[in-house]
């Protein structure tokens, strides 16, 4: 079967007054099947966030020069109209941003909020998309989807936001969720809890996910495969396992020893994925 995205030869530079183009990525390739969760992991400003927002078109055209190939269920993403990516994003293509103190409207219930990306992509009457949107409250795990769905956003604890997020992005049952850190902001419980729905997706659904993380503890959770970034471009690539447990790159194993307290493969604390436990 062929792969639900497939990004060959992704180039990325900013444009910059005054100075030389600063490329951020740099000829960066690799696929996702659908049911798959493809983590991505590296340093800040190694280019992972770059690399995600390339995928929805989100980059500035008029400041960003991007070269090579994003092919998304056959179709070719980069140089696409804007109108024709509209369509493509929450709906086919979802994203789950780091911040959601930046990317929900603290004027709107969010309820509302969860309800306009369903008006936006579907036919639906404003009372249906009210309903579905309880239900999808519910399926992140509020048990008074209601009540919530009447709240604004500061009214909401950060774990809290964050599943209103993830509701926004299961709303019209996308095929790919891009998750950008979504864990960096959430205190441990909320990470927790975070982590759990997410492996709950991954169980009961074909959507595929782009996780992004620093963290090794949150790519071993849920990552199928891992791809490692550092300056632009990618150093490893693999099964979860194998990149974990056996580095092929000094710098991943680096990386892997930082951020897992010096215990390479060990992520104490932490209820890993039961197909690749990363206990040595």
């Amino acid at each position: 079967m062929d792969p639900l995205l497939q990004v060959r030869d992704l180039s990325v530079s900013y444009r910059q007054e005054s100075a030389e183009p600063h490329q951020a990525v740099a000829a960066v390739g690799f696929d996702i099947h659908a049911g798959e969760v493809l983590g991505v992991m590296g340093e800040s400003g190694c280019g992972k966030t770059t690399v995600a927002l390339s995928l929805l078109g989100l980059l500035p055209r008029d400041r960003t020069d991007i070269s090579g190939s994003i092919l998304f269920r056959g179709r070719e993403l980069k140089g696409m109209k804007e109108a024709e990516l509209r369509r493509i994003r929450g709906a086919e293509i979802s994203l789950v941003y780091q911040e959601p103190e930046i990317a929900l409207c603290p004027v709107m219930r969010v309820g509302q909020q969860i309800a306009e990306v369903l008006r936006a992509h579907k036919s639906w009457t404003t009372g249906r998309c009210r309903v579905e949107a309880n239900s999808l409250l519910a399926r992140v795990g509020f048990e008074n989807p209601s009540q919530i769905a009447d709240r604004y956003p500061h009214q909401l604890s950060g774990g809290q936001r964050q599943r209103i997020l993830l509701a926004q992005a299961l709303a019209c049952e996308p095929a790919l969720i891009v998750a950008d850190e979504p864990t960096a902001s959430l205190d441990a419980s909320s990470q927790s809890e975070f982590l759990e729905l997410l492996r709950q997706l991954k169980d009961e659904t074909s959507t595929a996910m782009l996780l992004i993380s620093h963290a090794p503890e949150v790519q071993a959770t849920l990552a199928d495969r891992l791809v490692v970034m550092s300056h632009g471009q990618i150093i490893e690539q693999g099964d979860i396992r194998q990149v974990c447990l056996h580095p092929a790159d000094p710098r991943t194993r680096k990386l892997l020893d930082r951020n897992a307290s010096g215990a390479l493969g060990t992520f104490v604390g932490t209820e890993l994925h039961p197909e690749h436990e990363l206990i040595v």
